[in-house]
């Protein structure tokens, strides 16, 4: 009885750690996410100062190419769109995973502490 509870608490363990890696895989994604929101945020406001004659130019690949300054803008608000969602559905991935987290943790507890009581008890 005894070894069928450890090797329970063996894998509700594994779990754990998975989850623990998931966890902060997802919490470097959001960091980079928010990285990437606050540099957009800076070129849309770079991008605002400018005048409308003023020439905008792009780098694609080792190229630099001339570009609108509306549709400069309107790229811009469209990334921002894009990494914003991109939060969102992370900040809710985080959210799960603590909660699954969570009740891995109590498992775990609860196994501990029968796998305790079978040790006094043999």
């Amino acid at each position: 009885m005894a070894e069928e509870v450890q090797k329970k608490w063996q894998k509700e363990f594994e779990i754990f750690n998975n989850l623990k890696k998931e966890y902060h895989k997802a919490v470097a994604q959001k960091q980079q996410l928010d990285s990437q929101l606050n540099e957009n945020k800076a070129v849309k406001e770079e991008l605002s100062l400018l005048k409308k004659d003023a020439d905008v130019y792009k780098l694609i690949g080792p190229v630099l190419v001339k570009q609108d300054l509306e549709e400069a803008k309107q790229n811009v608000a469209k990334r921002l769109e894009y990494i914003s969602k991109e939060i969102k559905r992370t900040d809710g991935n985080i959210s799960a995973l603590e909660n699954k987290q969570e009740a891995v943790a109590e498992n775990l507890n609860k196994l501990k502490s029968n796998l305790d009581s079978l040790k006094i008890a043999a």
